[in-house]
């Protein structure tokens, strides 16, 4: 992500911030400014096509429940190339951008976000011929950013990028559900430590890339705008058996890899 655009995302959001704070809900009055800063020059359809799960109310702003799925073909010639999902009101919008292709048979992500006030979110689908779906939902949150945490950090380094990775059958389809769980702090250098009241550093997973058979199913540069401890759901096509290669990056260039069987019945 442009420094220079993380820099405009922080200040702009502390004016949001301030004027939302007298407002009880979420309210829609951001989107058109961040609409010309992600997307400059495109044209947004709102379209029922983007279907958006989460809670109208979340028990935790750290921990919100999100999922997405886009109704549309997933074929050679038409398909959805990308999917951004922007937080109007975090500190940095731009939650994720979650990248498909044919091989991943749907654009459809299950996960956990972060949210730092009442907020509606965004989610963006940019399709393979130059198309830009667009669905929003209003989710009651607070806290999910910024506050305090304790806990060990240096402890909390050492066992960031271990990783779960499972892979799970769709009836008798070649669709396969892979279900990724990361072990990361997610830190997002807007939370005091407990003990000391200083800010913890930015630490935070930027990409994560999945590979079936040498063959990328799933790309996604993700922010801090994504949980502590992600936990990511997404699907492949496999019509034949091999191996789910999982390779993720924080933003201090650490690497991790991690990879499950894919058995075809």
């Amino acid at each position: 992500m442009n420094k220079k655009l993380i820099i405009w995302c922080l200040m702009s959001s502390l004016f949001v911030g301030t004027v939302q704070l007298a407002h009880a809900e979420a309210v829609d009055k951001y989107w058109q400014g961040m609409q010309k800063t992600y997307f400059p020059n495109a044209s947004l359809e709102e379209s029922d096509a983007v279907k958006i799960t989460a809670p109208q109310r979340a028990e935790n702003g750290a921990q919100v429940p999100f999922a997405f799925s886009i109704d549309y073909p997933m074929t050679d010639g038409r398909y959805i190339k990308a999917v951004s999902v922007i937080a109007d009101a975090n500190p940095v919008p731009l939650v994720a951008v979650y990248r498909f292709s044919p091989n991943s048979v749907k654009a459809e992500v299950s996960t956990r976000i972060r949210l730092e006030m009442d907020s509606y979110v965004h989610v963006v689908a940019e399709t393979s011929d130059g198309k830009f779906l667009m669905n929003k939902v209003p989710i009651r949150a607070a806290g999910g950013c910024g506050g305090t945490i304790g806990g060990d950090e240096a402890l909390a380094r050492q066992v960031a990028g271990k990783m779960k990775l499972s892979v799970k059958s769709e009836d008798a389809t070649p669709v396969r559900k892979a279900h990724l769980l990361i072990k990361h702090p997610m830190n997002t250098g807007l939370q005091r430590d407990l003990v000391s009241q200083g800010f913890r550093p930015a630490f935070f997973i930027s990409k994560v890339v999945a590979k079936f058979n040498d063959q990328v199913v799933f790309d996604a540069d993700t922010y801090i705008g994504v949980s502590e401890d992600p936990n990511i759901q997404f699907p492949f096509k496999a019509d034949k058996p091999g191996t789910l290669t999982v390779l993720i990056q924080d933003n201090e260039g650490k690497e991790f890899t991690t990879v499950s069987d894919v058995l075809v019945n």
